[in-house]
């Protein structure tokens, strides 16, 4: 096993398939039980394994110390991706507060400025991000239901909702600061 972490080191890349086959599954399942969710713990796994790749030159070549010093990695990973969903969270309840509300008489002759740059920025998306939006925000769909109804992979309707948020934040940021 030392030799598999040395050949690590010096950047064999045949190593890292060995290193993957032999450890993934630790990683895994470190991370699906920090973060309860699959898609998460699998993203985060291949983030630990690129940047074990890129940081090859600074593990020590033990063999004991490998899976430690992967799963160091992977807490820092986890907390980037609690961190992420903290500001996921964040920026979801703003664009919700921002949308129109569908109850009460005349609610669209009383929108707010931001609530009608949000739609309108959301018009202007391109697809799929659009429709993925709008199935989020308007028809309050699940990820995994907005994935099911477009054909498109969990982790794509993911970041385009992340993308599509950080646009809408984005937009009413230059609005807000424009109108000083």
């Amino acid at each position: 096993m030392e030799a598999l972490a040395v050949r690590f080191r010096a950047g064999h890349e045949e190593a890292l398939g060995e290193v993957y086959d032999r450890w993934s599954a630790l990683v895994h399942t470190y991370a699906l039980r920090a973060l309860a969710d699959t898609h998460d713990a699998e993203d985060v796994t291949q983030q630990v394994f690129v940047a074990a790749w890129r940081s090859r030159e600074t593990m020590t070549p033990s063999p004991s110390t490998f899976p430690a010093w992967l799963l160091g990695i992977a807490r820092h990973k986890i907390a980037d991706a609690r961190a992420a969903r903290a500001r996921d969270v964040r920026r979801i309840e703003a664009v919700v507060a921002a949308t129109p509300s569908d109850e009460g008489v005349g609610a669209e002759d009383v929108m707010e400025p931001d609530r009608i740059v949000v739609r309108q920025a959301v018009d202007e998306m391109a697809e799929p991000r659009r429709t993925i939006m709008l199935l989020a925000f308007w028809q309050d769909l699940t990820h995994a239901d907005i994935a099911a109804s477009t054909g498109l992979p969990l982790g794509t309707v993911k970041s385009h909702l992340r993308r599509g948020l950080t646009q809408l934040h984005r937009t009413l940021e230059e609005v807000r600061h424009g109108s000083r």
